[in-house]
């Protein structure tokens, strides 16, 4: 039996999910919209289980959807924040150089963030270096004037009271469990009941694969879920950052390196490794799911990934069961760093897209479907640029499927 009908039904009430719903009350105030959430509240996972970073886009390849969504995302974050009281701060960052060989990659971010339109990006020498970050060492380093940090958990929460307050319903403790497609409508099943809609928009992150293909449609990638753990400085030690100290990255990955990162509540994050999740919401090194390990096992593009990039998922697991090991890779930013320094910190899971050649995407990717658009590949600045990520997949939502 249908509850209700809806105009528009969103799967997922993490940051992305939020921020197209209260983008379609906007902009569309007629039409009945439902959020769904499997969770007893909103941003549970990713969304609010980060540093909380307002990115710049100096890392995103020039003309890519990430580049270009960044830079005036950033700009609309730190806006709605001022806008709605939340806490931010605009506090700069900069990017080190810990030895010769990764002065032309940092070269490369300076051209990257000039090309992307970034401002107040430039080369800082050593000392200048110690000026903005006195324990900071390194061969040279960029600053990055416009990063900040918020608090996303507080931004989720103000989209979903914007949303609610424009008529659109949220419904917790929701996890869909079947999606059937009729002539007319689709018929969406939770654990609260099923609700026919006209259109679906599938934001469900760490589950967007599975959402899809309970659809009935088959993506062409696989999510996979790695863990991200932080120990955080001690609270005697935190002087020892100032704002947010990071490495220059590789740039055959997509994660940025372990750094740091103070908070828009002063606390310090140290981290974080990178390591393989043995469950899509797997927050423990023992958590173990059989479904989520046997289907990552099962695709062929993991161990083509595997295959490729072992050496260097070695190394992440190395540093999480070491922390000795941690240590060192933080002492390159920062080398008054001891290990008495470090407490345990928080874990978050990042979805990240893998495509069945073995390579990690990218850029975001959307993917539609008859009266549905799935939202397959939304990782880092997708908090960031929340904003404009919304506008864009209304709009593509609205082109291809007809909204109104």
């Amino acid at each position: 039996m249908v509850e209700a009908r809806y105009n528009v039904v969103v799967i997922g009430g993490g940051i992305v999910g939020l921020a197209v719903a209260m983008e379609i009350t906007r902009r569309f105030p007629r039409l009945r919209l439902l959020l769904v959430e499997k969770e007893e509240g909103v941003a549970r996972h990713q969304s609010g289980h980060n540093s909380g970073v307002i990115h710049s886009g100096v890392y995103y390849k020039p003309g890519s959807l990430k580049a270009r969504l960044c830079v005036a995302g950033a700009a609309e974050m730190i806006a709605f924040c001022r806008e709605h009281e939340i806490p931010h701060k605009v506090c700069g960052k900069v990017i080190v150089a810990t030895n010769e060989e990764e002065l032309p990659r940092l070269e490369e971010l300076r051209r990257r963030g000039e090309a992307n339109g970034v401002g107040g990006v430039r080369r800082i020498s050593r000392e200048e270096l110690r000026e903005i970050e006195p324990h900071a060492s390194g061969v040279g380093a960029l600053f990055l004037a416009s990063t900040g940090v918020t608090d996303y958990a507080l931004v989720c929460e103000t989209y979903a009271q914007l949303t609610a307050a424009r008529s659109g319903t949220i419904l917790t403790s929701a996890e869909v469990s079947g999606i059937h497609r009729r002539p007319d409508e689709i018929i969406v099943q939770t654990r609260r009941g099923a609700f026919s809609t006209s259109y679906l928009i599938n934001c469900a992150g760490l589950f967007s694969d599975r959402i899809s293909r309970m659809a009935g449609d088959e993506p062409p990638v696989m999510i996979v879920p790695f863990r991200g753990e932080y120990h955080a400085l001690a609270p005697a030690c935190e002087s020892l950052v100032r704002a947010l100290i990071y490495p220059v990255p590789d740039p055959r990955f997509p994660f940025l390196g372990v750094h740091f990162t103070r908070r828009v509540s002063g606390k310090v994050d140290a981290g974080p490794n990178a390591v393989l999740a043995l469950k899509r919401e797997g927050y423990r090194r023992t958590d173990f799911k059989l479904e989520d390990t046997a289907s990552l096992l099962a695709f062929p593009g993991f161990w083509r990934m595997a295959s490729r990039h072992g050496r260097m998922g070695c190394e992440e697991f190395h540093r999480s069961f070491s922390k000795p090991a941690l240590v060192r890779a933080l002492q390159r930013l920062v080398p008054e760093v001891c290990p008495e320094d470090l407490v345990p910190g928080d874990a978050g899971v990042r979805a990240q897209a893998l495509k069945r050649d073995g390579t990690l995407a990218d850029d975001f990717q959307f993917v539609l479907s008859d009266r549905m658009l799935h939202v397959l590949n939304v990782p880092s600045p997708a908090a960031t640029a929340s904003l404009t990520i919304a506008r864009t997949i209304v709009d593509t939502a609205n082109t291809n499927l007809g909204l109104v």
